[in-house]
């Protein structure tokens, strides 16, 4: 394995841990995890608060990152129907 595909596969476990730690720190219909952590930073009156924003916001980017280098795992990994038919 070369140091380039290793990184990749770092960036790419480290940003799928992190998605799925930030799509459950979301809350749902007032309950969740951000409300339990959260819950005295902002208040129900004002709508989308700036935690929950920020909390898009990580989502979002680690939602790019996760699909950019699965994008270049693909195209670094050998696929499984070269190394069969070999």
């Amino acid at each position: 394995m070369t140091p380039l595909l290793i990184f990749v596969l770092v960036v790419w476990l480290l940003s799928g841990i992190g998605l799925i730690i930030f799509v459950l720190l979301h809350s749902g219909k007032g309950t969740g995890l951000s409300d339990i952590i959260a819950g005295s930073v902002y208040s129900n009156t004002t709508g989308t608060s700036l935690v929950e924003k920020n909390l898009d916001r990580i989502t979002i980017v680690l939602a790019v990152v996760f699909f950019l280098t699965l994008l270049v795992l693909m195209a670094l990994y050998p696929t499984v129907g070269t190394i069969a038919s070999s």
